[in-house]
């Protein structure tokens, strides 16, 4: 059976690296119309922090900006394991051929060359939202998760038994289910689920993925649901 996560809140994270005022509030002006949830960044620094604290669904990078450059950003994505999956669109002034295939041989998905048309960038970010949920379906059914997960009722089932959660517990769980094909860091996992403010730490996390993880065992002994990836965090049936 499918992974299932049943929500009518629209829960898409866009990433916005832009330093031109006047773009990034078209950028944002035309995402919120539609739905999509739009943090904006004008550094390289600020857009790298906040990828590390909680992790977009998509990211949409300026290349000339006041800190550096929006292809060394793609780059640190790319080479980093946690996000090689995460979605890329490059903004540029530059539409020669060979700044367009270096932006793709970097590993972005994208490439748009200003000036633009916001309902085009909306239709580039759409069509990658699409693909990269496709993905995350397949692999879910792939791997024959048998989860079933209510937002509205914070109520969760294994194989059609019912799994008696805290709200934190049910919270890591809805977290990872939303990324199957991501390992999510402790500190995403912590922003997510207990708030930018707490103060909470990784220790936090992991004792509760421990008792997620053995009441999920009750249900279905010898097998492992959530994955530990050393260093770097936990991620929902990446191997199996």
């Amino acid at each position: 059976m499918a992974a299932n996560i049943t929500s009518d809140i629209n829960s898409t994270h866009i990433l916005l690296l832009e330093d031109d005022p006047t773009i990034a509030k078209t950028v944002i002006y035309a995402f919120e119309r539609v739905g999509l949830q739009i943090k904006h960044c004008l550094l390289v620094q600020d857009a790298l922090q906040q990828i590390e604290l909680q992790a977009p669904d998509l990211v949409i990078l300026d290349i000339g900006l006041p800190d550096g450059s929006g292809l060394d950003v793609c780059r640190k994505i790319r080479t980093h394991q946690i996000h090689q999956h995460l979605p890329i669109v490059i903004l540029s002034a530059h539409g020669e051929e060979i700044d367009r295939v270096l932006g793709l041989e970097l590993g972005a998905d994208g490439y748009v060359t200003k000036p633009f048309s916001p309902r085009e960038l909306l239709a580039r970010v759409n069509g990658l939202l699409r693909r990269a949920a496709s993905v995350a379906t397949t692999k879910a059914t792939a791997i024959q998760n048998a989860f079933v997960i209510d937002l509205h009722s914070q109520r969760a089932s294994l194989k059609g038994q019912p799994l008696s959660l805290t709200k934190r517990e049910f919270g890591l769980l809805a977290e990872l289910m939303r990324l199957p094909s991501r390992i999510c860091s402790r500190e995403s996992l912590l922003n997510a689920v207990w708030g930018p403010d707490s103060e909470s730490t990784d220790r936090t996390v992991d004792t509760h993925i421990k008792t997620l993880r053995a009441k999920i065992e009750q249900i279905d002994p010898g097998r492992e649901f959530i994955e530990t990836h050393r260093g770097m965090g936990y991620s929902i049936l990446l191997k199996n």
